[in-house]
């Protein structure tokens, strides 16, 4: 027996209506086409499906089998075909993120709350297991998006510009640095350097500071959270850098001073890193934006 859609969705309209008149007027074919589509099924089941000799016609023990089977397939196949429908449009789709940034939770998150109100159908994800090989996971599409400063030459991959911040040095106040006004690599050679737990690779203080220097600080401790750090810095723990836009609400703290890496400072760009197929998709679009003004809108925030 070959059964196909139009066989479930004949014996579910026939149930549903009452009759064959009805159930061809809703399948929008005539009533014949629709008795010689149901001789041809019990031809091919080799059973009746329906009993004729009851006034009105029912279906047969045969047919309420066809009829359970109908009932659970077609909601799945008008569930998977408004799914399909809704890709098409862009409302619909998948944003699994994953971060090169270990403090890039402190602006994702509220932005990942505000688009997620405008795109509900979509499925938002962070990955964090997949932060050490991010891109990679993004061109196996394991992942839709990569927050990184460090963009790398990936076929397919293209990289949109979100906003530029300030890795700068925290340190307690009264710190001997804090007189000097900015901070040198050598200056940490003789410190305890808190970061957090990431590649050094992937961290600004290490790839833009010290290791071109040639400099090593004296202890490495790693820490997850950034309160958790701020705490070890202003107790006289050690010493960490920060990027300018975790730092800026702590602005009034007494109990840390800011100074920049260098004398001018190091200016680095973050980066979202998205396959350039999925440019084209409208949610897409909307949560780039949302990475360009957010944070910027929370840093004048926090500056005020």
């Amino acid at each position: 027996m070959h059964l196909e859609l139009r066989h479930l969705r004949t014996v579910h309209a026939f149930h549903e209506q009452g009759g064959l008149a009805r159930a061809a007027e809703v399948l929008n074919i005539t009533q014949s086409a629709l008795s010689h589509q149901i001789k041809a099924l019990e031809e091919q089941a080799g059973v009746e499906l329906f009993v004729r000799r009851a006034k009105p016609m029912r279906l047969s023990a045969a047919g309420m089998r066809l009829l359970r089977l109908a009932e659970q397939v077609l909601p799945l196949v008008a569930a998977t075909e408004a799914e399909f429908k809704g890709v098409e449009a862009g409302r619909v789709g998948r944003l699994h993120i994953a971060m090169e940034c270990h403090a890039c939770f402190d602006w994702l998150l509220p932005v990942l709350d505000l688009f997620r109100r405008a795109w509900p159908d979509v499925d938002v994800d962070i990955r964090q297991r997949l932060a050490f090989g991010a891109l990679p996971a993004l061109a196996r599409e394991e992942v839709d998006l990569v927050i990184s400063s460090d963009p790398e030459d990936v076929p397919g991959i293209v990289y949109q510009p979100l906003f530029d911040y300030a890795p700068t040095l925290v340190v307690p106040a009264g710190h001997p640095l804090a007189a000097k006004g900015h901070a040198e690599p050598q200056d940490l050679a003789g410190e305890t350097l808190i970061t957090y737990p990431m590649d050094r690779a992937r961290l600004d203080v290490f790839s833009q500071f010290l290791t071109p220097a040639g400099v090593e600080p004296a202890r490495q401790r790693t820490v997850e959270l950034t309160a958790v750090s701020l705490m070890l810095v202003a107790s006289g723990r050690g010493v960490a850098v920060m990027p300018d836009w975790v730092l800026r609400r702590e602005a009034a703290n007494p109990e840390i001073a800011m100074l920049p890496l260098g004398r001018g400072g190091i200016l680095r760009r973050l980066y979202a890193a998205v396959r350039e197929a999925d440019l084209a998709q409208p949610y897409m679009a909307h949560v780039l934006r949302l990475s360009r003004t957010e944070p910027l809108r929370m840093l004048r925030g926090a500056a005020a």
